[in-house]
């Protein structure tokens, strides 16, 4: 198989990740749940850090739900796919050290690296989505984050969530139609 037919493969077994998507919406509203509370922020920043460990198992259950092939053996790029997202936990680093050194930023930070990180997923799973997404995420945080409070931040993650997932599933639906044609 080539390595368009590899791409191919991934997008449609794995419909473009979808499952990581739709899981982010619910770690988003968590977040946004947690900086709605009255808390310091400090325990604020302590449970959005928390809020984030069950990304895997949240993204696994929604593949089972929505027809998702999660590991897709077959597939060599699937671990290109494991070794994108694995660069995620590298940059949350800068996450760790503006937790205790500008509190107030964390989640900015946070929902900036997550953008930033979806990127490599546009080649991927040749997807417009990603692409235009993984540019919009970053900036929208950065404006979002500096001229307000977490929580208002973590209510557009939610929203902009919902629409990446409904761009992604557009183009998983599009996919279909193709391969039928």
């Amino acid at each position: 198989m080539g390595l368009e037919e590899l791409r191919n493969d991934c997008a449609v077994k794995q419909k473009r990740g979808l499952h990581f998507i739709l899981a982010s919406v619910i770690i988003w509203l968590l977040v946004m749940a947690i900086h709605l509370t009255s808390w310091p922020i400090m325990t604020k920043n302590f449970f959005t850090f928390c809020a984030t460990a069950p990304l895997m198992p949240l993204a696994f259950l929604i593949s089972k739900l929505i027809g998702v092939d999660f590991q897709n053996k077959g597939n060599p790029l699937t671990n290109l796919g494991i070794f994108l997202s694995a660069g995620q936990v590298l940059y949350l680093l800068i996450a760790m050290w503006i937790y205790p050194t500008v509190p107030d930023k964390m989640v900015m930070i946070i929902a900036m690296i997550f953008g930033a990180h979806l990127l490599p997923f546009s080649w991927l799973y040749q997807s417009k989505s990603y692409m235009v997404f993984a540019i919009l995420i970053p900036f929208l945080s950065l404006l979002l984050g500096i001229y307000f409070q977490p929580y208002v931040l973590a209510m557009a993650m939610v929203g902009v969530e919902i629409l990446f997932s409904l761009c992604l599933a557009a183009e998983v639906r599009a996919g279909k139609m193709t391969a039928r044609a």
